[in-house]
């Protein structure tokens, strides 16, 4: 069981002091990694949770981010991260084993600290780590909650590397917290904590072709043990990971490309911004006209494209009985630097300026999936959550306003 313990000190990354001059908090980010290792708890016993009060006048933003393991979240991550301010580094002066990233408004945590079973314990008990019972869902509610209400908490490191978990880290509340990992929608507790919520969903096309280009090109794997191993997570991917989707508010779905038949290859892609209506603080993209149903070739004189080009979509659609506009490219960009054309024909964007989309993928040209829909559509979702954060903070502090009225 675990125990809670409360302390009234300050924060050690704050400027609060005993007087009411108070700092806002941090958004959070839940991340997890795919376990790579197993045994049990350092140290015996129950984990220890504690929490420290924060001095900071505005409680955390929480996002949550599902995906299955190779499905690009540390790209994103990056991004995301990017579009606040800043480069997110491990706790400075921490375990150099932390899988926790920090920036100077975003803290990213990784939900696989939460496992209960190390590599070893999954073995002898027959579970994957995708495996609810391989995990610690009362404890990964209890920290997400604490840190939601601007509490420190201490929180378990699961390390890849040895397979254990070492002591506990200190993470003090952000502006932004992010949750990223295999099961940040599974539980219903933790997943009514979220203030937004993206899954990033690649078919198993795409999946199987990039696992394929890594495993056999960088590793030397043979085409049968990769299949192997994809068989053997589908069953508990299928059954905890991908029903998650229907939760999210934002899905980044990845598909084979339809402008070169019967490609296998996993290079070109058809990417889908699937986003869910009547969310609060949360308007959907659109692609000239609002509600409408368009289909967009821009290759021409603005628009520099190769074979076999690039087609977008937009529309109106229902996704697990939720009314929902989908955003979609197909194909890959030439020249970044023309991405402008584009930028200027999509609405709701969130920017702050004519061409911060163009600017933040020219910025990170060299992240995965910059000349596709990948990377467009995951900038676009961080300017989103960006806008989001702020209508938030701005109403939280308009509501004490309004309260001195009445």
């Amino acid at each position: 069981m675990a125990i809670s313990s409360l302390h009234a000190t300050t924060s050690l990354h704050s400027p609060c002091t005993t007087n009411t001059s108070f700092r806002q908090n941090q958004v959070i980010l839940f991340t997890t990694r795919s376990s790579r290792r197993g045994s049990t708890r350092h140290g015996g016993g129950g984990a220890r949770t504690c929490f420290q009060v924060s001095c900071s006048a505005d409680k955390p933003v929480v996002i949550g981010l599902a995906a299955d393991s190779g499905c690009g979240k540390s790209t994103f991550m990056r991004r995301l991260t990017s579009v606040f301010g800043g480069a997110a580094e491990p706790p400075k002066g921490g375990n150099p084993d932390s899988n926790t990233l920090i920036s100077d408004t975003t803290t990213v945590i990784c939900l696989d600290d939460y496992h209960s079973l190390d590599r070893t314990g999954r073995k002898e008990k027959g579970v994957t780590a995708l495996d609810p019972r391989a995990n610690d869902f009362d404890l990964m509610y209890e920290q997400v909650k604490a840190i939601k209400e601007g509490k420190a908490i201490e929180k378990p490191i699961y390390n890849h590397v040895t397979g254990l978990l070492d002591p506990p880290e200190l993470i003090q509340p952000p502006k932004i917290f992010v949750i990223e990992g295999l099961h940040p929608m599974f539980d219903e507790r933790v997943r009514d904590l979220l203030d937004f919520s993206i899954y990033l969903d690649i078919s198993d096309e795409v999946k199987f072709a990039w696992k394929i280009q890594r495993d056999m090109a960088e590793r030397g794997h043979s085409l049968e043990s990769i299949k192997a191993s994809i068989e053997a997570r589908k069953p508990d991917f299928d059954a905890f990971i991908d029903p998650q989707k229907q939760y999210a508010d934002a899905v980044i779905e990845v598909l084979p490309t339809q402008l070169i038949p019967d490609d296998n290859e996993g290079k070109v892609l058809r990417v889908k911004l699937i986003m869910k209506e009547g969310v609060k603080n949360f308007n959907p993209v659109y692609l000239f006209d609002e509600g409408s149903s368009i289909t967009w070739v821009p290759c021409g004189r603005k628009l520099t494209c190769s074979y076999p080009g690039i087609k977008f979509a937009y529309g109106p659609d229902s996704y697990f009985g939720n009314e929902v506009s989908v955003l979609e490219m197909d194909g890959q960009f030439d020249r970044l630097d023309e991405l402008i054309y584009v930028e200027s024909h999509l609405s709701n964007l969130s920017t702050k300026f004519y061409g911060e989309v163009t600017q933040q993928m020219l910025k990170h040209a060299d992240f995965p999936g910059s000349n596709n829909g990948t990377g467009l559509f995951q900038t676009i979702v961080g300017l989103k959550i960006r806008d989001l954060y702020e209508q938030i903070i701005a109403e939280r502090a308009g509501a004490p306003a309004e309260a001195a009225k009445v």
